[in-house]
């Protein structure tokens, strides 16, 4: 693979295959220019160099290799992108590659978790902050997430944060990956998908400048301490402003507590003045708060928190953004227990991309014939959910 120097690039030009950060993540495909927008942004990141094995031309060209290149690309979520679901019935899973696949969720997720853990610890005791670093931890993140979302979706199911621990960093890691799913439901572009990991995973850094036994309290706040809570925002953007950080960013931070009729915070702005990052940090957020268990609050399950998010009562949330988090994750969350209509118990492990109702779940203690883990696909008239389970009704 060839490399080519940012500024030597002709802007808007086209490069007749993809071109890439780091040999791997995915910048521009032959049919996007390499515009002036996405120059100032690899700048802003100190990015100098990228790859590709195309050419770069002035002017856009259908090149057969390119065309191939994009299909091929494009054809692993085929089957999903063009709606085709499978009919009801048993859908064959490999046992071992299951059980493979969510130990290495598990491992990733732990990981993903320590180093946000270990990052707002250097950015409280000693203000340190690397965005170098925090882009190239998002980047993993993206291309983790686009490859093995479902899996991801059951470990954040399967594993409850840890009584008596720092929730900050917990709710940023959760909260990141349901921005990113999100933000790949409505096609952002590359560099866009990592600049919204970025402010995903900082966007409460401004609550490490609060006393901890404040943010940390197990007891309803005080009304000061309520006015305290609320200047988190306005300390977040100045915070990642001073690092400099690109400014989409700083504003994802300041603006993550605004809501679309103007009941928000610090600045109470409408619809049309919310950034977009900080639109879909906001429906991230508020799911991943509700779903999970706070220690002045008990977790609502996934099917509640998402028929919540849908009401969307007073239209305090982007209705384009919430459509995205259900159609990724459906009605019935990937990750959530279920009691099915047979009688059985089972999982959520994937979603209909045809019907956000019924989707693909794993029929808890049932294999196939051949060994394989029992796969199947909910739908009208026939195997149906019949209302989500907790844990303690799985286990019993």
């Amino acid at each position: 693979m060839k490399e080519f120097t940012i500024r030597d690039i002709q802007p808007n030009s086209y490069f007749t295959k993809n071109t890439y950060i780091d040999n791997a993540f995915v910048l521009t495909a032959p049919e996007m220019p390499f515009s002036s927008d996405i120059v100032s942004i690899l700048e802003k990141w100190s990015y100098k160099i990228i790859h590709s094995e195309g050419e770069s031309n002035s002017e856009y060209s259908s090149v057969s290799t390119a065309s191939a290149e994009v299909s091929s690309s494009s054809g692993k979520n085929a089957g999903a992108a063009s709606g085709g679901s499978p009919a009801p019935s048993t859908i064959a899973v490999s046992q071992q590659s299951d059980v493979d696949k969510i130990s290495k969720a598990e491992e990733f997720y732990s990981g993903f978790l320590f180093f946000v853990e270990n990052m707002f610890v250097r950015a409280t005791v000693s203000d340190e902050l690397d965005p170098k670093a925090v882009t190239e931890k998002i980047k993993s993140i993206v291309e983790y997430v686009k490859e093995d979302r479902r899996f991801l979706m059951r470990v954040l199911k399967n594993i409850e944060p840890e009584a008596g621990k720092n929730y900050l960093a917990t709710h940023s890691v959760r909260s990141t990956i349901l921005a990113i799913i999100i933000g790949s439901y409505l096609k952002l572009q590359p560099y866009r998908m990592i600049e919204l990991g970025v402010a995903a995973i900082l966007h409460e850094v401004g609550m490490l400048k609060l006393p901890s036994q404040v943010y940390l309290s197990q007891r309803p706040l005080t009304p000061p301490e309520q006015k305290l809570i609320m200047t988190h925002p306005v300390l977040g953007y100045t915070m990642l402003k001073s690092f400099d950080f690109p400014i989409p960013v700083c504003l994802a931070a300041l603006e993550h507590h605004e809501r679309e009729n103007g009941t928000g915070y610090p600045r109470r702005l409408v619809s049309e003045k919310i950034s977009l990052y900080s639109k879909i940090i906001a429906v991230a957020c508020s799911y991943e708060a509700l779903s999970s268990k706070r220690p002045h609050k008990e977790a609502k399950d996934g099917y509640t928190g998402m028929l919540e998010l849908l009401k969307n009562e007073g239209k305090a949330y982007d209705d384009t953004v919430v459509k995205a988090l259900v159609l990724s994750l459906s009605i019935f969350p990937i990750g959530l227990y279920v009691l099915l209509s047979n009688g059985k118990k089972g999982q959520v492990v994937d979603v209909n991309p045809e019907n956000p109702r019924f989707p693909i779940v794993q029929v808890f203690g049932e294999v196939n014939p051949d060994g394989k883990i029992k796969m199947m696909q909910t739908a009208q008239g026939a195997l149906t959910i019949v209302r989500p389970l907790n844990r303690n009704e799985i286990d019993t």
